[in-house]
């Protein structure tokens, strides 16, 4: 689990391809401190350190994570964005974020403002429905309040820490971003769905909310 708070950046050393795997080395400020099997969020992305010296880490990323994320496309020299997962007792100071990338977004407007950048970015149809104004959203792993929702499109307002302690400084249209929408608003739909399905089963055997069955529960006479 991360909080969206980036520790550092860093940059990828090296991508080697394995089929439609990767093995990739990254570049990071913390990597002697790391040990094998602990978590890293890269770019938002939950991966597990294989191996760790002074100065680089190294991560296995399988096909759906290269096919279903923004280091599908990414080579060496890319800057990345760099969290280590949080530990109890931490001060949770943005949202609650897996690591489990939903989808990639593009950039589709960057706007200067007198106090940062207003972001616009266009999504899949199947992330739109768990994005609310004022909602909690990650993009590269940064945690970032939602502005606005117009449609599969939203925007954010980046401040001057952000910009220069992530990669959002570099954030152009056309650019390419990893989204994770806000976990609560997925478990939200889910038990809704739950809910729904439950009361539609006992519809059809005749348990469903029925003037009969409110009188059986002793709400009417």
């Amino acid at each position: 689990m991360f909080t969206g708070l980036i520790e550092a950046t860093g940059h990828i050393k090296r991508l080697s391809r394995r089929g439609r795997a990767a093995r990739i080395v990254v570049a990071a400020p913390f990597a002697s401190e790391l040990e094998r099997g602990e978590s890293v969020a890269l770019n938002g992305v939950c991966l597990t350190v294989a191996r760790a010296d002074r100065v680089s880490f190294e991560v296995d990323a399988v096909e759906r994570t290269m096919a279903t994320t923004t280091l599908g496309r990414a080579s060496a020299g890319r800057t990345v964005n760099l969290e280590r997962a949080v530990r109890a007792g931490d001060r949770l100071g943005g949202h609650l974020v897996t690591g489990h990338v939903d989808g990639i977004g593009r950039v589709v407007r960057v706007e200067r403002t007198p106090t940062g950048r207003d972001v616009t970015i266009e999504i899949p149809d199947a992330l739109a429905r768990h994005v609310a104004a004022r909602g909690s959203i990650a993009v590269d792993g940064v945690s970032l309040t939602v502005a606005r929702v117009e449609g599969r499109r939203f925007s954010v307002s980046l401040i001057p820490e952000t910009l220069t302690s992530t990669t959002a400084s570099s954030y152009r249209a056309g650019s390419t971003v990893n989204v994770e929408t806000d976990v609560l608003a997925k478990y939200q739909e889910s038990i809704g769905a739950a809910e729904g399905a439950a009361g539609e089963q006992e519809a059809g055997t005749g348990r469903g909310l029925t003037a009969e069955r409110l009188r059986d529960l002793g709400f009417t006479e």
